[in-house]
This record gives C-alpha cells, sequence and structure tokens, in this order.
C-alpha cells in the first residue's frame, strides 16, 4: 500500500490510526488483527450473519442463497481438491481456523486428525468447545499461534489448508513458505484468499479494505509466482463472481436485519458495517477485487 493511504488506516478498534500506528511492522500488525477477532462486536457479526460455523466468502448455488450455506459449500468444494491425499492416518494443518468449520468438517469427512491454529484465543475456546459437542475433540488440536513461525518440523502436514486468512498477513510470501516447509512431499495445499486484481489501485481499495487490517492484498499472479518459486506445482480456480455475489449478500442482510443486529452487537458497529460494506458491494461487482482457489501439491523430491 502506497504510503499516502496509510494516514487514512482504521485500527481494529474503530479507531483512526495516527502516525504511530498506521506504518506498523508485521508482530503489530498480528495483535492489531487478534484484537479485532476478540472483540464481541466482530464475533456477533460474524455469528448471526455468517451462520457462526464458517468464516469466509461462500460459493453461491444462486444469488439469494444463504450465506452459512454457501460457506459450507466452499469448505466441500476445498476439501474435493485433497480428497485422495485424506484419510484416517492423514494429519491437515489448517492455518487461521476461525470457529473451526473446516476442521470439523474434515474430521468428520476423513476421519483425519486436524491442527487448527488460530491468532484469536476467542475463536479457539469456541472451536475447542464445538469440538467436544461434536464427539471430535480426540481429532482436532486447536492451537493459537501465528502463520508466521509453525512450531512444526518440516513435512509433518498431509495437507496444509486455509481459507481468507493471507489478507490480514503481512508477509505472505513467509507464510507461503512456512506452509510448504511443514508440507510432505507429495502433499497438498490448497487456499483461498480476497485479492486484487492486476489492475487496481491500492487507492481506489482502500477505503473499503481498512477493515482488513492490513495495507496491501496479493494477486493471483503473485501468488502463482511464490508457490512456483517454492517448488509447487499450482494453479488458481478464478471464482471471482462469488465473491461480488458474497458481499451483496451481506449487505442484504445486515441492512434488512439491522433492527435485530442491534440487540447482539452495538448500534454503533452496524453503523459501521451498514457503511462499510457497501464500499465492498461496489469495488467487487466493479471487478476490483479477485477471489478463488489455490491447489498445489509439493513435489516428491
Amino acid at each position: 500500500m502506497a504510503d499516502n493511504t496509510r494516514a487514512d488506516e482504521i485500527r481494529a478498534d474503530g479507531i483512526r490510526a495516527d502516525d504511530t500506528t498506521a506504518g506498523t511492522g508485521a508482530p503489530e500488525r498480528e495483535e492489531t488483527t487478534r484484537r479485532y477477532y476478540d472483540t464481541s462486536d466482530v464475533d456477533g457479526f460474524y455469528d448471526a450473519v455468517w451462520g457462526g460455523e464458517d468464516i469466509h466468502v461462500g460459493i453461491y448455488a444462486h444469488p439469494q442463497e444463504s450465506v452459512a450455506d454457501a460457506s459450507q459449500r466452499t469448505v466441500q468444494y476445498a476439501a474435493d481438491q485433497v480428497a485422495d491425499l485424506l484419510g484416517p492416518d492423514t494429519t491437515v494443518l489448517d492455518l487461521g481456523s476461525g470457529y473451526g468449520g473446516s476442521a470439523r468438517a474434515l474430521a468428520e469427512r476423513f476421519g483425519c486428525r486436524v491442527v487448527a491454529l488460530d491468532l484469536s484465543e476467542r475463536h479457539n475456546q469456541r472451536h475447542r468447545a464445538a469440538n467436544a459437542r461434536r464427539g471430535l475433540d480426540g481429532l482436532i488440536e486447536v492451537v493459537t499461534g501465528s502463520l508466521a513461525d509453525l512450531p512444526y518440523e518440516a513435512g509433518r502436514f498431509d495437507v496444509v489448508w486455509s481459507l481468507e486468512v493471507l489478507s490480514h498477513v503481512e508477509d505472505k510470501k513467509g507464510a507461503l513458505a512456512e506452509a510448504v516447509r511443514v508440507l510432505k512431499p507429495g502433499g497438498g495445499l490448497v487456499f483461498s484468499d480476497i485479492m486484487a486484481d492486476e489492475q487496481a489501485s491500492p487507492e481506489v481499495l482502500w477505503p473499503a479494505l481498512s477493515r482488513l487490517i492490513t495495507q496491501h492484498l496479493a494477486t493471483p499472479s503473485g501468488y502463482l509466482e511464490s508457490l512456483s518459486q517454492l517448488g509447487l506445482r499450482a494453479r488458481f480456480e478464478d471464482r471471482t463472481g462469488d465473491i461480488a455475489t458474497h458481499y451483496a449478500r451481506l449487505d442484504e442482510e445486515v441492512h434488512r436485519r439491522a433492527a435485530e443486529l442491534r440487540t447482539v452487537i452495538s448500534p454503533a458497529y452496524v453503523e459501521e458495517l451498514q457503511a462499510n460494506l457497501p464500499l465492498w458491494v461496489d469495488i467487487t461487482r466493479r471487478g476490483l477485487l479477485r477471489w478463488g482457489l489455490f491447489h498445489a501439491r509439493r513435489t516428491m523430491v
């Protein structure tokens, strides 16, 4: 992100950043992201509008489908891409596991073990409780930690998985390198992310993106280049139409249910959402953002 946009950065607590916070580095940005996701307003929004199980862009069967159903379809579809690698004797690393929807879906479908890592202890407490209710706590290990420095030995995991997490990470190349380091030879990496169109300027995107707590977005070509440099055979499946539908649905739900939402999240946060989500609708409809899934395999060397 160009320096002239940083003065307009909005911190996770909703306060406009000054010159001392706008140019923070990766550790400070991680802490800001953690605080953002640990707030009751953000938690309440994801629970009420996104469905409380998955926190990512959905793959939509039709424009009026529920956000929760479409988000679950994303998990199912991503799992299909690595189904040949998974079974009872395999382990997945879920980076940025959120409420644990992906981890539970993978454990139930394949009987695999899942190590679920997330910055937010609030998310992780909720994740552990849901696993216990579903009888999955023996298959899923929930860990509080950072994508930047994974506490695992090289070549441990059969699959590394991540849905819309790298957009929050300052050093995206470093996070990908860590993901590949812990992936077994022949293992699979599957991830999705919110990205900028190759021609979109940061200045145009920034009014909407301030909520993401990031100074820049990757592009599809940038990710593909990074994956190639890391020795992976990769492809990108562009599903940009789904992100436009997704934010249109979120905007519709927030405006339709505003009175109800004010009973579970603060009225000020509802107003922020009503102001910000139309910006997302605009930039996604204009094709300024890209979204899709990356499927990559580590070579057997």
